[in-house]
């Protein structure tokens, strides 16, 4: 008869740290991206208002998985909240759609 493995519980947050953290990168990198695209085109008050929308997203992002980082010290952390997976969910997809304005915006 085998033995069970043994898990080890610090494997899993960790692989979710870093996933958060490369989410969050790239969220990063959409909202520079999207700045830069509405500095150097005019495209009048639909593009700042696509370019405020992708500032509040992204802090909005920010804040999410800051807690949710901060959830995860523990070796056996709480499992992600709806609202929070929610809410990463909207802030993610609202940046896609606001980052895709400023960027097809005319020149």
């Amino acid at each position: 008869m085998s033995t069970p493995a043994v898990r080890d519980p610090g494997l899993q947050p960790e692989r979710t740290r870093l996933a958060w953290r490369r989410t969050t990168l790239s969220c990063t990198v959409v909202s520079v991206l999207a700045a830069r695209a509405a500095l150097h085109r005019s495209g009048g008050a639909a593009g700042v208002l696509a370019l405020a929308a992708c500032c509040l997203l992204w802090i909005g992002f920010l804040a999410l998985a800051h807690h949710r980082l901060r959830a995860l010290v523990p070796a056996r952390p709480a499992p992600l909240p709806a609202r929070w997976a929610l809410g990463a969910v909207c802030c993610a997809a609202g940046l896609a759609v606001a980052a895709g304005v400023l960027i097809a915006s005319p020149a």
